[in-house]
C-alpha cells in the first residue's frame, strides 16, 4: 500500500468543499458549506423526513484466507463554532481561576489583523480492531464520543498585551461503526460497514440546518485496508463476481480501490463519486478545496483579488489564508508545470483510426 497516495486522496475528500473560490465568508457559495458526506443526528433526520442523512453504508467484496485481517477506520470533520471577543481590560495572561470578562463582537482589530467569526473544523478519526475475516460472521459495533469543549486564544496588540480572544466552541458527537461479514461463493467475503449518527439532539422550528450541522459528522468517509488478502474492484469486478458485487448496497458512498494502480489492499469509501486509483496530479502545489480543481486557473483567479478580497480571504479562515500566501509566493516555474502535463501515451489503434 502506498501509504502516502492514500493519505493525500483521504485529505482530499476530507476537505472537498471546505471552503470554495474565491475562499471569502461573503461569498454567496460560502454560506451554505459541508455538503459532503454529512451525518446529520437521528432525530433531525427524521424531521425533515430523511432528507438529511444520519448513517451511511459501505458495502464492498474481499478474497482471502486464515491470516486475512480486515482494518476500519472512519474519518469525518467535526464544526467548530468560532466567535471574537474584545476583553473589557488588557491583560497580559489569561486568567486559569475566573471566568474571562469579554464582549462578543462582529469583527475586532488587533495589531493590524481582523478577526471575524466563522466555522471551523477540526479532524476526527474512530478505528476499529482488525477484525478476523475467517469468521464465518462477525459483528463488532463501536461505539465512540468527542465531549462538547470550549478554548479561548488569545489575540495580543503590539505592546504584547491580551486585547481580544477567539472563542472556539463544540458540542458532543455521539455515534458507532457496525462492521459485518457474509461468506459467498468462490470464497468471497462481503463486509458491511455501517456509521450511524446517534447523538442526542431536540430540533425545533426555530433551527436550521446550521444549528444541526454542528451535531453532525462532516465529510464522513471509511478507509478500509486489508492483510493478506485483496479486495474485489467494485466499478470493474471480475465477470463471475459481477453479479454479487452488483448486489452491494452503499448508501450515500462510494468504494474505490485506492495506492499505486494494481493495489488490492486498500479501498476508500467516498462520499464523492471517484474512479478506482484516484490521483492529486504531481504538479499541484497544494489543495484549494476544489473538486476536479483546475490548480492554473484558480491560483491565477486568486492573483486577480483586489486587495480587500485578499483581506477578507485572510480574514476568513486560516487555511484559506495558507492558500493564499502559498498562490502568492509561488515561482514561475511552478506556474508553468500547472499549465499543462502529457501524460499515459499509447499507440494508435487501427479501429480508432
Amino acid at each position: 500500500m502506498n501509504l502516502d497516495r492514500v493519505e493525500k486522496i483521504a485529505e482530499a475528500v476530507l476537505y472537498e468543499g471546505y471552503m470554495l473560490y474565491p475562499y471569502r465568508a461573503s461569498a454567496v457559495k460560502n454560506r451554505q458549506r459541508w455538503n459532503f458526506g454529512v451525518l446529520c443526528p437521528q432525530s433531525y433526520s427524521e424531521s425533515q423526513n430523511g432528507s438529511e442523512a444520519w448513517s451511511m453504508q459501505t458495502e464492498c467484496l474481499l478474497q482471502g484466507g486464515s491470516s486475512t485481517r480486515l482494518n476500519v477506520k472512519i474519518r469525518f470533520l467535526q464544526l467548530l463554532n468560532r466567535s471574537v471577543g474584545k476583553l473589557t481590560h488588557l491583560l497580559q495572561e489569561l486568567p486559569s481561576d475566573t471566568e474571562l470578562e469579554f464582549e462578543v463582537v462582529d469583527r475586532l482589530e488587533v495589531d493590524g489583523r481582523t478577526f471575524v467569526p466563522w466555522q471551523e473544523a477540526v479532524e476526527r478519526e474512530v478505528a476499529a480492531p482488525p477484525l478476523d475475516t475467517a469468521s464465518t460472521l462477525f459483528r463488532r459495533p463501536l461505539l465512540f464520543e468527542f465531549p462538547s469543549g470550549r478554548e479561548l486564544e488569545p489575540l495580543r496588540n503590539e505592546s504584547g498585551l491580551i486585547a481580544g480572544v477567539i472563542v472556539r466552541e463544540w458540542e458532543t458527537l455521539f455515534g458507532s461503526v457496525a462492521i459485518d461479514s457474509k461468506q459467498c461463493p468462490d470464497d468471497v467475503i462481503k463486509v458491511t460497514a455501517r456509521i450511524h449518527n446517534l447523538t442526542a439532539y431536540e430540533p425545533s422550528l426555530y433551527q436550521s440546518r446550521a444549528d444541526a450541522l454542528m451535531y453532525s459528522l462532516v465529510s464522513a468517509h471509511t478507509l478500509l485496508t486489508l492483510e493478506n488478502g485483496q479486495f474485489v474492484s467494485m466499478l470493474d469486478p471480475p465477470e463471475s463476481l459481477r453479479n454479487l458485487a452488483d448486489e452491494c448496497r452503499n448508501l450515500g458512498t462510494w468504494p474505490v480501490l485506492v495506492g499505486e494502480e494494481g493495489d488490492r489492499d486498500t479501498i476508500l469509501s467516498s462520499p464523492i463519486i471517484l474512479y478506482d486509483y484516484p490521483q492529486i496530479a504531481p504538479e499541484s502545489p497544494g489543495g484549494l478545496f476544489d473538486g476536479t480543481e483546475i490548480d492554473e486557473i484558480l491560483s491565477l483567479r486568486i492573483l486577480t483579488m483586489t486587495e480587500e478580497e485578499k483581506r477578507e480571504m485572510r480574514q476568513s479562515d486560516q487555511r484559506s489564508r495558507q492558500i493564499l500566501e502559498r498562490t502568492e509566493s509561488l515561482p514561475a516555474e511552478q506556474f508553468m508545470k500547472l499549465h499543462g502535463a502529457l501524460r499515459g501515451l499509447r499507440p494508435l489503434t487501427k479501429e480508432a483510426q
